[in-house]
Formats: structure tokens, sequence, C-alpha cells
């Protein structure tokens, strides 16, 4: 029925009749890389868990609201894992919505797999290219829309490509999912794509562009604060294009660079840059982690742990980000902080403490334990004592007594960590030793020999047996050496190869390391230097410098940065909160974040000025005097962490704002805004200059934007007259 409705709306030029075209998708089920080894030499990346839930989940969950009718999923490396999940899950008996997988055993890259979904000409019409790796919540109806009025005007405009604003660091050149530095050059008219480099040398201090780029294009604008979203709107002549050209391997490297510089046949690529919505691919260990706290603040939103959906359980959301299943053993004396997941059937200890993590489902953790920035999969066992800080752990894996997993650590499927080991920072562990090659077509290898015996009994709830044993493989391994994981334990200790080492804390789960940090800031006073001198990479904007193009303007489209930033730093201080971090650590880890986000020492003390407000909402109170003592003691207690972000008067004024900004949201503090003013003065938090600045400042606002300083009219007077009085007294020692 779905092949007869197709081919009669192909018949008809009617755009009402076209529009009646199933949407389709090619779901690319195999990322071609390397990164996520050694747990994809076991188990596909598609079916990893991401919040206790397979990736792929996510992205079909998103084709399906967005109204893809047709998707046909490209099975390659572990393709008997993927198709048999598929098959077994709710995916297959969808109404209206039609997954079709399509399985091969030789494509070592996404340009073999579209060359064959060519071949089987199974598409019909614009189709959605997207990886099972992508989570999404945008509508298509837009970018849809757009594309097809250019495919109207011109059959060469092919390819639409979604965009969203992401700022790097200016440090480590990284944007917060831990991918390099993008420099994009659009059309700012037309949002056509002119340029497209993501592997840029930094040391050079330049990018270089064509003349005949610019002479071609009498407006540009260069952009390296836009992240690529990989997901694709295409024409049918994309695939074709694939099969005419077998030098296309990689989508953005060999195919997009391709038809950018070819002028011969003159096909084009577009932009849909989306703001409000959400759209990341996972790339890398440190995008797991970003996405994976996306979708625990719920920027996701349907796709959140509390909203069912396909592939996930009930679970209830709780105060400050927590989600607990239903059914879990948690002893009275330990403690879930903020922003966790814990799924079903898993029990907990006395004493322990957990914050910012996931806990898979069937999970043992023992008492004393201490779990941070973690990310523990279904059926692990956490004996006593152990403590685990951004550390992945996958299936099955034993963890015994008093052992510790500093950050980084990634253990793949039932390794086993002997008593009061210490598997040192970045590593990363597997019952497979490690290959000698890496090659990306590698995996095919691991998964052809298994095939047969790789099975998964339930990858939604409990994997007990994920893969069975693996056998006849030429790395196959029985016996494993104690000294490598401890006393009683089992699996390999891979080695970084030689200059991977800087991949490994930049691709991390683990926070910037303050070594690392220092290095960074560093190199970036070097690249101060060139700025001086007038050779460094300029900022995003208009290389025509009479352009009036105010949809780029920066201050506008650095909110949606900014609340993630926010809200990182709120994560940050309630982690501190609950488990009693040092103040040292936590400007450590927010520095992390500064550097990151590409954010100033004002932004740090607002955000963290946020969290100590919300801090003390959230103390039991009855009355205004209460709140303001409430306020009193969390400033008092975390002054010093304020102050260190607070070297400037203009920094203490911005803290004044932001306090203004607080009592407008927020009903309860509006009328004891002069008492949290007074508070931070007597606490010595911010100075009396900068309270009289901020009044000066005022002096030619609105009506509107005074209320606030005309309820501290009477402190302010105070301190004027204070001030006047200190300067007679001062002159009359001078006399």
């Amino acid at each position: 029925m779905g092949t007869q409705k197709k081919g009669a709306s192909r018949g008809s030029e009617d755009p009402v009749e076209l529009a009646r075209v199933p949407l389709q998708a090619i779901l690319l089920a195999d990322s071609f890389t390397t990164k996520f080894r050694p747990i994809t030499l076991e188990r596909p990346k598609v079916l990893l868990p991401l919040v206790n839930v397979p990736m792929i989940n996510y992205t079909l969950a998103w084709l399906e609201s967005a109204g893809v009718e047709e998707v046909f999923v490209f099975c390659c490396a572990h393709s008997i894992q993927v198709i048999d999940y598929l098959e077994s899950s709710e995916w297959f008996s969808q109404p209206n919505f039609t997954v079709t997988t399509i399985e091969s055993h030789n494509s070592v890259s996404a340009g073999d797999a579209l060359r064959l979904i060519y071949e089987r000409n199974v598409i019909n019409g614009d189709f959605v290219l997207i990886s099972g790796d992508t989570v999404s919540n945008m509508s298509l109806t837009q970018v849809l829309q757009e594309h097809k009025e250019r495919r109207k005007k011109d059959s060469n405009a092919v390819m639409t490509v979604v965009i969203k604003r992401s700022k790097p660091s200016q440090i480590t050149h990284q944007s917060r999912l831990g991918t390099d530095e993008l420099f994009m050059a659009i059309d700012p008219n037309t949002k056509q794509l002119l340029y497209y480099e993501d592997k840029a040398d930094h040391a050079k201090g330049y990018i270089y562009l064509d003349k005949l780029l610019l002479a071609d294009n009498p407006s540009i604008t260069l952009h390296n604060d836009k992240q690529d979203c990989y997901i694709d709107i295409c024409s049918p002549e994309v695939l074709s294009l694939f099969t005419d050209n077998f030098d296309y391997q990689h989508l953005r490297r060999h195919f997009l660079k391709g038809l950018l510089v070819d002028d011969i046949m003159g096909y084009k690529i577009f932009t849909h840059e989306i703001h409000s919505s959400y759209a990341a691919r996972i790339d890398n260990f440190r995008s797991y982690d970003t996405i994976s706290k996306d979708i625990i603040q719920r920027w996701t939103y349907p796709l959140v742990p509390d909203v069912k959906f396909f592939g996930n359980s009930s679970i209830k959301l709780e105060r400050q980000g927590m989600y607990r299943a239903s059914e879990i053993g948690q002893s009275r004396s330990a403690q879930i902080g903020p922003f966790t997941v814990i799924g079903s059937g898993t029990k907990i200890g006395n004493t322990t403490k957990i914050s910012n993590s996931v806990i898979g489902e069937g999970c043992s953790i023992g008492s004393n334990v201490s779990i941070e920035g973690s990310y523990i999969w279904d059926n692990v066992t956490i004996e006593d004592g152990c403590k685990l800080r951004h550390a992945i752990v996958c299936d099955g894996v034993i963890v015994k007594s008093g052992a510790v997993l500093e950050p980084g650590v990634v253990l793949s499927f039932k390794v086993v960590v002997g008593r009061q080991f210490i598997v040192p920072p970045y590593s990363k562990v597997s019952l497979l030793q490690q290959p000698t090659k890496q090659d990306s077509d590698e995996e095919l290898e691991y998964a052809d020999n298994s095939i047969g015996i790789a099975e998964i009994s339930s990858i939604t709830h409990t994997v007990d047996k994920l893969n069975g044993e693996i056998t006849n493989q030429p790395f196959e391994t029985q016996c494993w050496p104690t000294s490598e994981l401890g006393t009683g334990g089992a699996g390999y200790v891979w080695s970084i190869c030689e200059g991977g080492h800087d991949e490994e804390w930049r691709h991390s789960v683990a926070p910037i390391p303050a070594d690392k940090l220092s290095e960074a800031i560093h190199a970036a006073d070097d690249d101060l230097e060139l700025t001086q001198d007038g050779r460094s990479l300029p900022p995003s904007g208009e290389l025509k410098p009479d352009s009036n193009d105010s949809e780029y303007d920066d201050d506008g489209e650095s909110r949606d940065d900014s609340i993630y930033f926010e809200k990182e730093v709120e994560a940050t201080f309630l982690r501190a909160v609950h488990e009693n971090i040092t103040v040292d650590h936590v400007i450590l880890e927010v520095n992390s974040l500064r550097l990151s986000y590409n954010k100033v020492a004002a932004d740090c003390a607002g955000g963290l000025f946020y969290s100590l407000m919300k801090l003390a909402l959230e103390t039991p109170h009855d009355s205004a005097s209460e709140l303001v003592q409430a306020i009193t003691n969390v400033l008092a207690k975390w002054k010093k962490l304020l102050k260190y972000y607070l070297a400037e008067i203009d920094e203490e004024i911005e803290v004044i704002l932001k306090l203004e900004e607080i009592c407008e949201s927020t009903k309860e503090f509006a009328p004891v805004f002069d008492k949290i003013l007074y508070q931070l003065y007597d606490l010595e938090v911010i100075q009396e200059e900068a309270i009289l600045r901020w009044d000066d400042e005022k002096k030619d606002a609105d009506e509107s934007d005074k209320f606030f300083v005309k309820q501290a009219e009477k402190f302010i007077q105070w301190l004027r007259e204070a001030s006047e009085e200190e300067e007679e007294e001062e002159e009359e020692d001078e006399e």
C-alpha cells in the first residue's frame, strides 16, 4: 500500500499531491569511527545506553514525532545485534511509521552505505539523513519547506544542513561537545554554505579562503560559533552523487567539502539554523557526557527520563533534577545528589553518596561508596568502599571493595577490578586485548567472528549475556594477568598510542585537568600576542564591512549558551553542597566550565550567585525574615567561592544586576531586595563603591527600572552620608 501511494504521488505535479509523499529518512546505525573503543568492539554504538535508553531510540522517537513515515536503518558493524534489537522492539509495529533494516557486511564508510542504498532504489524523494547517535526535538516543518522552495527555484540546491549556535572555548578551541572548532562561511542573504573547515590549524593563526570565493559572493559571514547538528535534508541526487564518485567516503570531509569546491557541476548546499530547539550528535565521550546532562536537565524535552517513549521505563522526577525508578532498594543513610538517575532494580548501601551520575538497572552498589559524574550501566556490582569519579562502567562489570576509578576511566563489558586497585586516569579496560591495527572497519571483523553467538537478551532491561562468550577469535583471551587490574582482576588496560594523550583528556567524560588548563591558558596568552600583531583568526562576523545583518547579533544568540552555562554551574555548586567538596575544587570545576563556554569572571559570579540564592530559597522558612537569614547563612558559608570571581568593581555591579533579575522573577525575593543588598555589603561580598556606582548608573534609567533602587534608597543614602563623613574626617586629620 505504501509503495502504491508513493508511486501515485510522484506522478503528480500538484503541490498538495506532492505533500502526500511519505517523508523518508536514512539512519546510519554505524558511525564508522573508533572513538568509543573498546566498548564498540562488543556492542554497536547506537545500542549503547544514553541515560539508560539505547541511543537509537532517541533518534527514532524524534523522527517519528517529526513526521517521518519511513526509516531505512543501515546496519554494518554488529548488524545482527542492531537488527535483532529492532525486530524485538516496538518500532516494527508502529502505525504510520515503518522501520526497514538494510544490512551490509563490507561497507567501511558512510559513502559505501549510501551507494548501497542507491542500488536498492528505495528512496523516492527528499529524505532526512541522520546517524543513530543523534538527539533532537526540532521540528522539520520549516527546514523541509525551505529546502523544497529552493529546489523549485534551483535544482542544484541538493542539501540543507542543520546548524546551531555553539561558541567554542578560545582556550581549548573545542565546543561543549568536545568537537573541534568549526569554521563556516555562509551567505547571510541566501544561507548558502560556501566554506566548511573542522580541522583548522590554530598554530598558524589564520585560515585560507579562496579569492574567487570572495570575488563571486558580495557578502559572506564567517563563523566559528556554529555547531554542525549532522541532520541533513537531502534531495535524491545526493545518493547518485555518491555513486558517481567513489572518492566520497566521509559525509563532511569528502562529500560536503567536495561539492563546495566543485565549480563544474554547480551543486549547492544551504544551512538552516535552529535557535530554541535541541539537536546534537554523540561524537565522543565528552559529547556523551554533555548530552546526557542535557537530557537530565530537560533541554531535550519530551525525550527525557520521566516521559514515556520507546526504550525507557517508568521513572519519577524529584527535586533538584533527581530521577528514581519506583523499584529500587536504597539505604536511608545513602545520599542521592542532584541531576542523578537511578534505574529500576538497583540497590544502594549505607552511607553511599551518588551525584551527577546515571545508574542503570539491576546494579548492586555497596556501602560507603562514592560515585560522582559517572555512568554506570546495567547489572554492575560495586563493592564497599569504592570511589568512582567521571567514569564509564559497562554492563556486568565488578569493581571489588576499596577500588578506585580515577577520572576518565572506561571499563568495557564484564571487566573485573581487583580489591584496593586504583585504575589510572583515562584508562580504557577490556576483556579483549588491544587490536594491533586501528582501522575503522576492524569492528566488522570482530562482529563477523562472533556471528551466531553475539546475543542480546534484552538491551532495554537486563543484559546479562550481551555477546555471550566470544570464541574462535585471533585475540581470544581466556586468562588475564592479575597484575593489570589487581588481585582477582580481569581485563586488559589498553595503552594510549603516541600523540593520543591530548585526545584522551579532550574527549573524556572527565573535566579538563588542572595542568592541561594551565597549559591551554599559557597557549592562549601566546595567541593573544598574535592578536596584537593582527594575525589571529577574526571573530565570527561579516567579511563585508558595510553589512547590517541583525540576525547574527552576538548578544541575542548567546542566550542559549548562557543558560546552559548557568545550569552547569548550578549542578557543580549543588554537588559541592551535597558532598562537602572544598571551595578550591569547585573553583577548578567552574574554571573548566568557564573555558568550555568562553565566559568571563562576571558570568561565573552571576551563575554562582543565582545558585546560592536558589539554595537559600529551598531552605525551609516561614517568613521574610527567615528567608533573609537563610540567604545570610548561605552567603557567609560560600563567600570565598563568590569573592574569587569578584576581583573588579564591575564584576560586583554585575552581581547587583543579577540580584535585580532574580528579584524580578521570584516574588519571594522582591520585598527583601534591600535587606539582601545590605547583607552582601555587610559580609564584604560587594563594596560600597559598587553599590554607589550602581545607583549612579540608574539615575538616567526609566522609572520602571528604578524599582529596586528606590527600595534600597535609605540604605544607599546611609552609605553616601557615611562616605561623606569619612571624607570630612580625613580632611580634618590632614589639617
